[in-house]
């Protein structure tokens, strides 16, 4: 009797490659941070260990799993699965560089690997809109031959506005998928899609079928039974996916060093009322451009304590756009006003909400602090808002950004001080859960 394979003979994860930065975001030039012929002092990586043998029969048959950023660091998510000639990738996102890359705007996955196996790519997954998931499609998607994408209403809304500020670019290809929609990629995928929450709307995790074994991307995730806009994850229809055998897991586990659960972003909205409860001048939060959950809970509480409310940044407002059209953003018709009607009322009846919260030069809170702004001056007894976690790497410069708050006379808050920014990702308890209801043979 013939010997039955085991996971580890059918299904093969790659290390990630090197990292390849772009220097300028409108007209990017590609470059290899580890190229030996830069100034760079490290060594070139060794040569892909896919590249130093010829593919044996028996690996023909093998499902690749290829993370080309996003594991092991925060941002630059892309990941893709080769089965055959078929291939399968997962988000194009960005990371955002550390200290050590002066003149560097953005950092993106190698794509290296797929140089003239563009013929071969049957689509992206984008699983939901954060910048990190989303942000290298417009550098990447020439080089990876524009192939389909499928994702969320939300999510495409989010790519084709950034697609916006590209207009040489060719058109993308979006086709729209929802929870529990199946689609069959060529002849070895078939993805079903499936809703799980996070601190954006319309986030999809994915089950996918291969000829070698099922994988299942949760995408970044939490288990949140009391979410804004929209409805919990559905555990029972998980756990029925988990039933029909998982080879794979790929898990969030941005907050695995994290005891218990995540707090519910109902939760956050009731610290972030003490705060609207107390404060006597403008309320001037900083958050992400795509934190639309975050965004919709200081609308509700401004409506709630009579204060317009300001929005202030480009991606912002952009965003703030597409999620009114699509719903996922909900206010009453007088609540907003431009900008530059911020003076006709009183601070105390102003909410701004603007961008800058990882400390960025030119973002709105710096323009701020440092008395640039147009429109905005601190005032003593103002308050600011950090409503957002700080990014690894951006520590020192939200930090000084706090400090000149502090000195103009604001009243700060911050995740350290109070529960004012619920991660979008899952804690310890989370991930047991997920592990109990898909029960893979292998974690990733």
């Amino acid at each position: 009797m013939e010997k039955e394979n085991s996971i580890e003979d059918k299904v093969k994860i790659i290390p990630a490659m090197a990292t390849t930065t772009p220097r300028r975001r409108k007209a990017p030039r590609y470059k290899d941070r580890f190229d030996s012929r830069s100034r760079n002092t490290r060594k070139p990586l060794p040569a892909h260990p896919d590249r130093e043998y010829k593919e044996s029969d028996n690996e023909k048959e093998t499902l690749r799993i290829m993370p080309l950023g996003g594991l092991g660091e925060v941002g630059r998510n892309m990941c893709l699965l080769e089965y055959k000639n078929d291939i399968l990738i997962i988000d194009v996102g960005f990371g955002f560089p550390e200290e050590d890359m002066p003149g560097i705007d953005y950092v993106l996955p190698n794509t290296a690997y797929l140089d003239g196996k563009q013929d071969r790519i049957l689509g992206i997954i984008i699983t939901h809109g954060h910048m990190d998931h989303i942000g290298g499609l417009a550098y990447l998607m020439n080089q990876l031959g524009n192939p389909p994408i499928y994702t969320a209403e939300l999510t495409r809304g989010m790519i084709i506005r950034r697609q916006m500020e590209f207009p040489e670019l060719p058109e993308l290809d979006i086709n729209l998928v929802k929870d529990r929609d199946v689609i069959r990629l060529g002849d070895n995928f078939e993805i079903t899609f499936f809703h799980v929450n996070h601190n954006i709307p319309d986030d999809v995790a994915v089950f996918i079928k291969t000829p070698a074994g099922t994988v299942v991307h949760t995408a970044d995730f939490k288990f949140d039974m009391t979410p804004l806009n929209e409805a919990p994850a559905d555990l029972e229809y998980i756990k029925s996916l988990g039933d029909q055998g998982v080879s794979v897991l790929m898990s969030d586990s941005t907050g695995a060093e994290q005891e218990g659960n995540t707090p519910s972003e109902s939760t956050i909205q009731d610290n972030l009322e003490k705060i609207f409860e107390e404060a006597t001048g403008m309320i001037i939060t900083g958050t992400f451009s795509t934190l639309i959950n975050r965004i919709q809970q200081l609308i509700n509480l401004s409506e709630k304590y009579d204060r317009k409310v300001v929005f202030d940044g480009f991606s912002l407002k952009a965003n703030i756009e597409i999620a009114k059209q699509l719903n996922q953003i909900r206010m009453k018709p007088n609540t907003q006003i431009p900008m530059d009607q911020i003076d006709r009322y009183p601070r105390s009846k102003v909410t701004l909400i603007g961008t800058g919260a990882q400390g960025e030069g030119s973002a709105v809170l710096m323009r701020i602090a440092s008395g640039e702004h147009r429109h905005v001056r601190i005032v003593k007894g103002d308050s600011v808002v950090f409503s957002s976690s700080v990014i690894p790497g951006n520590e020192r410069g939200v930090q000084r950004l706090k400090d000149l708050f502090y000195r103009m006379g604001a009243r700060v808050y911050h995740s350290g001080m109070m529960d004012i920014h619920a991660s979008g990702h899952a804690r310890k308890e989370d991930l047991r859960k997920m592990m109990q209801l898909i029960r893979p043979k292998v974690l990733m």
